[in-house]
């Protein structure tokens, strides 16, 4: 029995600003300057990042390399220096994810590998929000986002303001948050989730209803595997609400033999009609584990080609909605963050209290 789905609906609010902040550099700061770096295309550079391009050969032209390897050799001499590393969301561009990162994976997974390293920096190659749970769990490391505008639709439908006015209409019911939620939403709620234990979390509360913020599709997508009763924001994100169930099955029909693999933040009609749905870390095991002749991946762009580049003998039919916020992070703008040590995420000593209690809570479920 399918538990429904009632639907909260609202305007989307602009996402929060992250105030830049510049550190003290020099010798009277805690970073030293590091000189700018020579970004020319050398035969010492062609050298040191040969075997970085053997990793992206397949997905980025032998004519672009000479771009990026300055930026890749630049990015890894420096991060040494400053004892930084680099997380890099799924969703980041092929010479990010597999060349300059230290640390691959949905956000949460980031967050808690950031945790147990002895790095000093952590540059988040994500968007805001991540780099927000970063700093949450990782409240004495220094957490820098490269572009502090690089926000999240979906983050930015849901404020704190919108939980409190929840809990006061559905007085004693639960509230469960996507972790694609900003620290002060956090905050104010009782748990948080992720796209792959969301079903498990909302079942652990042992109640009958159940506040879902801010994803109405993943809600939904839950609502269809429990019998709780899934109360949900009207909130989504903007790649994943453009698919739709006649797309893919046109891509299906195309396509014979097609395996078609989607991210719970699809519409549940996209949903129904794919072979697997599973967050990005179960998108990509999928894929490595059943080694599909032909697959299609219903999310953003880049991970078929962050897939792509370490996979063989599986053909990535590629429909493409694009992440404007996540391809606002660049190799130029990484290698400014460390140099300069800019745009760091701050988050209230207060705030990150309370949302690590959510995120934890979520965390001890296993």
């Amino acid at each position: 029995m399918t538990s429904q789905t009632a639907e909260l609906t609202r305007d989307l609010a602009p996402a929060p600003t992250i105030r830049p902040r510049a550190l003290g550099l020099g010798p009277d700061g805690r970073f030293p300057i590091i000189p700018r770096p020579n970004l020319e295309w050398t035969p010492e550079v062609e050298a040191a990042t040969a075997h970085l391009y053997e990793r992206v050969s397949k997905v980025i032209p032998a004519i672009e390399w000479p771009f990026h390897a300055p930026y890749v050799k630049a990015i890894n001499d420096i991060k040494k220096t400053r004892n930084a590393v680099i997380l890099a969301h799924n969703y980041q561009t092929p010479e990010i994810y597999h060349c300059v990162s230290d640390y691959i994976g949905d956000s949460l997974q980031l967050a808690k590998l950031a945790a147990k390293s002895d790095a000093e920096v952590i540059v988040q190659g994500g968007v805001y929000f991540m780099a927000e749970t970063s700093k949450i769990l990782n409240p004495e490391k220094t957490v820098l986002i490269p572009d502090a505008e690089a926000g999240c639709s979906l983050a930015a439908s849901i404020t704190a303001a919108d939980v409190r006015a929840l809990r006061r209409k559905y007085p004693g019911v639960p509230v469960v948050a996507y972790v694609n939620t900003s620290a002060e939403v956090k905050a104010e709620v009782d748990i948080c989730c992720t796209s792959s234990n969301a079903v498990k979390v909302v079942e652990s509360l042992g109640v009958d209803r159940v506040i879902m913020v801010p994803d109405r599709f993943l809600a939904q997508n839950v609502a269809a595997q429990t019998k709780v009763k899934i109360i949900a924001w009207n909130g989504a994100c903007e790649v994943h609400e453009l698919f739709t169930a006649d797309e893919i099955l046109g891509f299906k029909a195309d396509h014979p033999g097609l395996k078609v693999i989607a991210h719970p933040e699809c519409p549940r009609e996209v949903v129904e009609v794919s072979d697997f749905s599973g967050s990005t870390a179960a998108m990509i095991d999928y894929v490595r584990t059943k080694k599909p002749a032909r697959v299609l991946l219903v999310t953003e762009c880049s991970m078929a080609d962050n897939i792509a580049a370490e996979t063989t003998g599986t053909q990535f039919v590629r429909p493409c909605n694009f992440c404007p916020h996540m391809k606002r992070i660049t190799l130029p703008k990484i290698l400014d963050a460390l140099l300069d040590i800019r745009e760091e995420v701050l988050v209230d000593p207060a705030v990150a209290a309370r949302a690590r209690q959510s995120v934890q809570r979520m965390i001890d479920l296993g």
